[in-house]
């Protein structure tokens, strides 16, 4: 399944918030905020202080949840935020983006911005009926979520070091039962 750029975007961006909760922490300072912004270039309003950076890290267990979900609740989830939120949709194209949808006006505080597009990109994925591409990583000693956008549904891992170190031990037990 192929989704838009603008939804595995939105669906990058919340799996590493989300992630970004997990140790070692990734979202403590302004710095780690910027360097947030870096990957994932929001448009509108961004203030850049300590209430928002606050704002992004209290969304986090929210967007987890909502990511996580089973088909039927993720749809219950994203039906609340979206009921929550002044809806102005239209479609825009900047920063080298081709034309996509944004939900909310762009002066709308960030947490919210990123709430809704996150729900609306989980709207692809529900209709698509694709949850299964949303999980927790397969390592034993981690909870990140592990994103999987591959043809094949191959990713199991939320990251390299969990893909190498998984590989590293059956490696390893296949040398030891030999």
């Amino acid at each position: 399944m192929n989704f838009t750029d603008d939804t595995e975007e939105a669906l990058r961006s919340a799996v590493w918030l989300v992630n970004s909760a997990e140790e070692p922490e990734t979202l403590e300072t302004l710095a780690d905020y910027d360097a947030f912004l870096v990957d994932f270039p929001y448009s509108g309003r961004l203030d850049r202080d300590d209430a928002e950076l606050a704002s992004l890290r209290d969304l986090r267990p929210r967007l987890r949840t909502l990511l996580l979900a089973p088909r039927d609740e993720m749809a219950a989830h994203v039906n609340a935020a979206l009921a929550e939120s002044s809806l102005a949709p239209r479609l825009v194209r900047h920063d080298g983006m081709d034309w996509h949808l944004h939900a909310v006006a762009d002066e709308r505080p960030l947490a919210e911005r990123v709430l809704i597009e996150t729900a609306m990109a989980l709207i692809d994925v529900i209709r698509a009926d694709e949850g299964s591409r949303i999980s927790i990583c397969a390592d034993d000693t981690c909870d990140a979520l592990a994103l999987d956008l591959s043809r094949n549904r191959s990713k199991r891992y939320c990251s390299t070091t969990c893909t190498n170190r998984n590989a590293v031990a059956a490696y390893r037990a296949r040398r030891a039962s030999a």
